[in-house]
């Protein structure tokens, strides 16, 4: 029998890069949890992509039917549009965040995932609540080091 889940997710930095922090609610059925962490510096886009990676790894279960909402167009758009295949294809040559996508397609291909993606700090409660966690963890005092975030390499690369 497959699990429906309904996950929100959503990633804040303070500066960019700086502070950083995501937020996850998941849902499935009567079940509720919420996820939360913060970055001493990292950037929006990680935190973004790292709130998915989280959200997937928490799955109990194999062949979920998993809907992420997430107001990164960063993110939904490449899974959905396909930009990430071919990134792999290309061996993510010349791509930010690589350490991040490759674990994202580790943790998502025993499960169904579809993106949806959502006006962020609009009417959407969960997109709304994930903005909140976010924004709490990267101001708390349990701050993480991103350890695959180099801004040398971030600032010395060429992109679309």
């Amino acid at each position: 029998m497959a699990h429906d889940v309904t996950i929100y997710t959503d990633g804040s930095a303070l500066g960019n890069p700086g502070k950083g922090g995501y937020g996850i609610v998941m849902v499935s059925g009567k079940y509720r949890k919420e996820i939360s962490q913060g970055y001493i510096l990292t950037t929006n886009n990680r935190m973004e992509l790292l709130a998915v990676i989280v959200a997937l790894k928490h799955l109990k279960y194999k062949k979920c039917n998993v809907t992420i909402y997430s107001d990164s167009k960063y993110v939904v758009d490449s899974v959905s549009k396909g930009w990430l295949a071919n990134w792999c294809r290309t061996g993510f040559r010349g791509k930010k965040n690589s350490d991040l996508w490759r674990r994202f397609i580790e943790v998502s291909k025993d499960q169904n995932v579809e993106f949806k993606w959502v006006k962020g700090h609009a009417d959407n409660p969960g997109n709304i609540r994930c903005d909140q966690l976010a924004v709490e963890a990267a101001n708390s005092d349990n701050l993480l080091e991103d350890k695959g975030y180099n801004p040398e390499i971030e600032n010395n690369m060429n992109f679309e």
